[in-house]
């Protein structure tokens, strides 16, 4: 716990500059907004007889625009010890103001400075906290010692030591029941919907949740080497490698700004001696080339199309992080989806009701909803849901209940005794045969079986299933279309993991996976298909969806599994999938026409000024005007 609490404590370096981060955005934002009304104001003025007043305002809105964009440029410059775009910007701007074109070097502040805003807002959508993640781990536990009950920091737990675990807690370290029997739900590690039987002997691990009964539980493992510890590990590891991309990008702003620096440095002093241009004309012409090789062009013809491709999304119900994400998706050549929660609904209902000859179904299930109702256990609430939907009659009292952990529970109603559970806590040879064997072929495809005993003989049995969602197979099928290979990964057994992957039309299936099980599973197929994504809902899915190219996490998730997701279908709509790879395919092709046309109005107007045919006005109009056109290219966007 202590090295999640520093690794945390050194991505958030304490509540003021969380704040800082939550102002960072908002202000650079109305920076760039009060330079361009600035910039207006100084055009207008310098239309009459205000020169003075004019250029005032230009250089408050130099100061105001470009003082974010100054400051990074120079801090990453000293840090780096390398030049960036930033500073050639700064340069291009003041460039224009040394020979007097105040305007132009104004707007080429005001269109980097709201650049910056966008990406910065863009960017902070991508931050992945892991602080709710944290909070599920408890920081106590009961530790039972010389026959006495203390509780302590989970921190001071040693192998070896027994701990007790009462109903409705989670379990603060990974061990192995010594005493007592009881019901676990481990969809914070495995992401089963439904919750597993615990008997003496057995593992559990920290961050589950007791649902039944008091157990005692012999430490296993140190707190810092548990399971739920390597979960957060597994995300923090995952979050710090940079993208392939992202890197090509930082050693491509070096290379150019280091060669526009170089030729402009050239420019002020070769043409003079070596063509016999005057000193006034040689530095004229390295200020246009300072200003037509500025990559404004070049910068908006990603920026504008990723931020109307993201709004696209957000219109469509599909939340981008970050335009790296959306690029990747393109690249996409396989698709790993959670089970639990995410092909499927993610809860129990009831799909098959057997009931014996000569009784009454309504009678039989209104007795077990009866029973049903005074337990906790999903599949419990998933029988009582039903019969509550499908009898609309009032549910009865029992006259004693007693609940088995891990078993079943038995009732009494008057000259009646009445048992639902397992087939072990019924009689499995009467189970077996009850209803010609239909237990054995309802869990070959993929149902928990339920059964119910009236006075000593089998009355019924009960299929219950995570039911697949509607749009699943529509949204694998889309895929598939598209060349997408696709796997699914799940805590279940093999058998349900089999009937539930036919259901969906998945490609492949991988059960009974864990959450390094589900990271490795990633990995592998990175190495196989190279881009992928993984889809998923739960906090067990957070390692999984870190390491994958591309994490999409479903609307209705747990936060950690939000806060991790590169991307998130905020109405838990799988076929929007394919909606967002086709949206990042057009994106991608928009980006390419952009950057070709934009280096080739560069070269056009660099190789113009060279000839001397280009003066600053004209110049500055091309340079721009390509900016102009690529941006409302890229605005194509929004409306696909």
């Amino acid at each position: 716990m202590a090295q999640a609490a520093n690794a945390l404590s050194e991505q958030t370096s304490g509540s003021d500059s969380s704040m800082l981060e939550k102002v960072k955005p908002h202000s650079e934002l109305a920076a760039a907004i009060l330079c361009g009304i600035l910039i207006a104001a100084g055009w207008l003025l310098g239309k009459g007889d205000y020169g003075a007043v004019s250029v005032t305002l230009f250089i408050i809105a130099y100061v105001i625009g470009g003082f974010a964009k100054a400051k990074e440029g120079i801090e990453d410059t000293i840090a780096n010890k390398e030049l960036n775009v930033e500073m050639l910007m700064i340069l291009a701007a003041v460039g224009s103001a040394i020979i007097g074109y105040w305007t132009e070097g104004a707007i080429l502040i005001f269109i980097f400075a709201m650049s910056g805003a966008l990406e910065t807002y863009t960017m902070n959508k991508s931050h992945k906290e892991i602080s709710s993640l944290m909070e599920l781990q408890p920081e106590e536990a009961l530790l039972i010692k010389n026959g006495m009950e203390e509780k302590v920091h989970v921190s001071a737990l040693s192998i070896g030591d027994r701990i007790l675990v009462k109903p409705g807690e989670r379990v603060p370290s990974d061990g192995r029941i010594a005493r007592g029997h009881t019901t676990i739900d481990e969809a914070a590690i495995t992401g089963e919907a439904v919750p597993v039987a615990k008997n003496i002997g057995e593992e559990v691990f920290a961050g589950t949740v007791n649902l039944t009964g008091s157990m005692t539980v012999e430490i296993t493992k140190p707190n810092s080497d548990t399971l739920f510890q390597k979960i957060i590990e597994l995300v923090q590891s995952a979050q710090s490698q940079k993208s392939p991309s992202q890197q090509f990008i930082e050693r491509f702003e070096g290379a150019y700004v280091k060669i526009v620096l170089a030729v402009v440095f050239l420019m002020m002093f070769i043409p003079h001696y070596l063509l016999g241009w005057s000193w006034t004309e040689t530095f004229y012409r390295a200020m246009i080339l300072l200003v037509v090789a500025s990559p404004c062009a070049l910068v908006a013809s990603i920026m504008p199309a990723t931020l109307s491709a993201i709004s696209n999304g957000a219109r469509h119900g599909i939340l981008f992080k970050g335009g790296v994400h959306l690029e990747n998706l393109s690249n996409l050549k396989a698709i790993a989806f959670d089970k639990t929660g995410t092909l499927t609904k993610g809860k129990p209902e009831v799909t098959d009701i057997l009931v014996l000859p000569g009784l009454s179904v309504e009678e039989v299930m209104l007795k077990a909803a009866s029973i049903e109702s005074h337990s906790n256990h999903p599949l419990a609430g998933a029988v009582v849901k039903y019969v509550k939907q499908t009898l609309n009659v009032e549910i009865l009292s029992p006259e004693s209940i007693e609940d088995v952990p891990g078993w079943g529970v038995r009732a009494h109603f008057p000259d009646e005794s009445w048992k639902i559970g397992k087939a072990g806590f019924i009689d499995v040879e009467k189970a077996d045969v009850f209803a010609e064997g239909a237990a054995l072929k309802l869990a070959g495809e993929g149902k928990t079986i339920v059964f119910i005993e009236k006075n000593g003989e089998i009355a019924a049995l009960i299929a219950l299933k995570d039911i697949v969602r509607s749009e699943t197979k529509k949204a694998i099928n889309l895929l598939k279309a598209q060349g997408i290979h696709t796997v699914m990964l799940t805590g279940d057994s093999s058998k349900t993991a089999r009937a539930i992957a036919a259901e969906s039309h998945v490609d492949q299936y991988v059960a009974e996976c864990l959450p390094e099980t589900k990271v490795e599973q990633v990995k592998q197929l990175q190495q196989e298909f190279g881009t992928i994504a993984m889809v998923g809902d739960g906090i067990n899915d957070a390692p999984a969806l870190a390491a994958a190219n591309v994490g999409i996490a479903m609307g209705e998730g747990t936060d950690i599994a939000l806060e991790t997701a590169d991307v998130v279908l905020m109405k838990n709509d799988l076929p929007r999938i394919a909606e967002a790879i086709s949206l990042s395919r057009k994106m991608n092709s928009i980006i390419k026409q952009n950057i070709i046309f934009s280096i080739l109005v560069i070269m056009i107007l660099i190789s113009s000024n060279f000839l001397q045919f280009l003066d600053l006005p004209f110049g500055v109009i091309g340079h721009e005007g390509s900016t102009i056109l690529v941006i409302l290219n890229s605005l194509r966007l929004l409306r696909s």
